[in-house]
C-alpha cells in the first residue's frame, strides 16, 4: 500500500484517542539535534499554547488492525474498515520530514493490538528509541501504552517519551466486561499505578543524582468517555478524583460518545453527541483540580448529574446560599476562588490590589471579575451591588433566555460506546 494511503487511514484512525496532549515537558535540544519539546507546552494534534501559538502532532496509529472486538471502537476486529500499518522506519521518517517541513512540533504514537500486548509495545517502543538515539529527535513525544503490556517495557518508554497514557476508557467494570470483554480492569489500571510510582521514584532520584533521566516528564494522561455508558457524573468525577490523587495523573480527557453505525443493542440510541456534558465535566474537572473542590461537594447524591444550563461553581454556590455573601476586601484567597466569576488570576489580582485600598465594584470589574455571576454572592465594603438572596430569583437572572446550541463536532472525536453499567470501577493498588 502506498504510504501517502496508509497515512490517510491510520491518521484517521488516530482521532478518537482525545488523551493526546503536550503539557508539562521540558526536553531541550541537545547536541544540535532534531526538535525541542520546550518549544511546544501544548498541544492536541492542533491546539493553542499559552502565548497563543497554535501547535501541533503528529497523530498517528502504528496499526489499526487489532485482535480486541470492543463494541464501541471503530477499529474492532469484526468491522469491516480499511486496514493497514506502518513499518518502524516509516513512522521514523514521516515524524523527521514532518517536523522538517513544520508541519509539527512533536508525535502522538497508539495502535490497535497486533498478536499480543507485548509485541504491539515493542513495535512502538523502537519507533521512540530509534528517533531519540538514532535520529536525536528531541521533540514532544506522547506514546499510548498498550493494556496488558509488560512493566519492562512500560519502564523502558517512560525514559525516552515525555508523556504516556493509559486510557481508561470505560468508567465501570461492568461496561467492560459487556463490551470489551478482552479487555481487563488490571491490565489497564495496573499500568496507570506502575507509572504513577515511577514518576514519584524517578522526582525522589532526580533530587539526590542531577544527571539521573526524566521518567515520563509530562506525566500521564487518561480517556473517559461520556455518555456512552449509565454512569452519573457523579461517578464518573470521583473516579477522576481517585486517579488524580492515586496515580500521578496529570490530566483526565472526556470525550463525548459519538454514536456510531453499529447494530448492537447495548449501544445507546443518542441523536447527537453530549457536547454540553463533557465541557460541563472538564469545567467540574478544573474545580477539583485547581479550586479545591472535592466531588461530592460539586454533586449530591441525590443530584448526581452536572447542570447543563448553569457552570458547576455557581450550581455549588446556589445550593450553599447560606456561605454567602462574601466580602471581597477581607476573605482569603481560597474563599474567593470559591465565588462564581472570579477565577485564579482575578483572585490573585484581588489579594494584590486591596493592599493599597478597599475595592470597589468597578475596581473588581476591570481586575477580570465577571460581576453578572459574582454580584449576589459579594459584598463591596458591605455593599452589594444587587441584594438577592432567593436561590430561585438568582437562577432565573442567571439562565440565558435562549440556550445557545453547541456547534456540531466537523471531525468527531470519539465514535464509542454502549450503555449500561451501574458499578463504578473501583480502584485497587498492590
Amino acid at each position: 500500500m502506498d504510504l501517502n494511503d496508509k497515512l490517510k487511514i491510520l491518521a484517521a484512525a488516530a482521532k478518537y484517542d482525545a488523551s493526546c496532549a503536550s503539557s508539562g515537558s521540558n526536553r531541550v535540544n541537545r547536541n544540535k539535534g532534531l526538535g525541542n519539546a520546550t518549544t511546544a507546552p501544548m498541544g492536541i494534534c492542533h491546539s493553542w499554547a499559552a502565548d497563543g501559538r497554535c501547535v501541533s502532532l503528529l497523530k498517528i496509529l502504528f496499526s489499526n488492525y487489532c485482535t480486541n472486538d470492543c463494541a464501541y471502537c471503530v477499529n474492532r476486529s469484526s468491522n469491516d474498515i480499511p486496514r493497514s500499518s506502518f513499518s518502524v522506519r516509516e513512522i521514523i521518517d514521516l515524524t523527521i520530514s514532518f517536523y522538517r517541513r513544520n508541519y509539527i512540533e512533536g508525535l502522538f504514537l497508539s495502535s490497535g493490538v497486533l498478536k499480543n500486548a507485548d509485541y504491539t509495545m515493542e513495535l512502538m517502543l523502537q519507533v521512540v528509541k530509534k528517533l531519540r538515539q538514532e535520529e536525536n529527535f528531541n521533540g514532544y513525544i506522547h506514546l499510548k501504552v498498550i493494556p496488558g503490556a509488560s512493566q519492562r517495557l512500560i519502564n523502558e518508554a517512560g525514559f525516552y517519551v515525555d508523556r504516556l497514557s493509559v486510557n481508561i476508557e470505560l468508567p465501570s467494570e461492568r461496561g467492560l466486561k459487556l463490551l470489551a470483554p478482552q479487555k481487563q480492569k488490571d491490565d489497564i489500571l495496573k499500568p496507570m499505578s506502575y507509572i504513577g510510582t515511577q514518576i514519584t521514584v524517578n522526582a525522589e532520584e532526580r533530587q539526590k543524582f542531577r544527571k539521573a533521566l526524566h521518567f515520563v516528564p509530562a506525566g500521564q494522561s487518561t480517556q473517559l468517555i461520556v455518555g456512552a455508558t449509565s454512569e452519573t457524573d457523579l461517578q464518573i468525577l470521583k473516579l477522576s478524583e481517585q486517579l488524580y490523587r492515586r496515580v500521578n495523573l496529570k490530566r483526565v480527557y472526556y470525550s463525548a460518545y459519538v454514536p456510531i453505525a453499529h447494530n448492537n443493542p447495548f449501544l445507546p440510541a443518542l441523536s447527537a453527541p453530549p457536547f454540553r456534558r463533557e465541557n460541563r465535566l472538564y469545567q467540574a474537572d478544573w474545580l477539583l483540580r485547581f479550586y479545591g473542590f472535592q466531588s461530592e461537594e460539586i454533586l449530591l447524591p441525590d443530584q448526581p448529574f452536572l447542570e447543563a444550563d448553569l457552570d458547576p461553581k455557581t450550581g455549588w454556590a446556589l445550593r450553599n446560599l447560606h456561605r454567602f455573601p462574601l466580602e471581597v476586601n477581607k476573605v482569603d484567597y481560597h474563599s474567593l476562588l470559591r465565588i462564581p466569576g472570579i477565577g485564579q488570576k482575578s483572585a490573585q489580582r484581588i489579594i494584590a490590589a486591596r493592599r493599597f485600598g478597599s475595592l470597589t465594584f468597578s475596581d473588581l470589574a476591570r481586575l477580570g471579575v465577571v460581576l453578572k455571576r459574582a454580584r449576589y454572592f459579594i459584598t463591596c465594603s458591605g455593599r452589594f451591588l444587587e441584594n438577592v438572596d432567593n436561590e430561585t430569583a438568582i437562577r432565573q437572572r442567571l439562565l440565558p433566555k435562549t440556550v445557545p446550541k453547541l456547534p456540531e463536532a466537523s471531525n468527531p472525536q470519539l465514535p464509542l460506546f454502549f450503555e449500561p453499567a451501574d458499578t463504578p470501577l473501583t480502584l485497587h493498588y498492590h
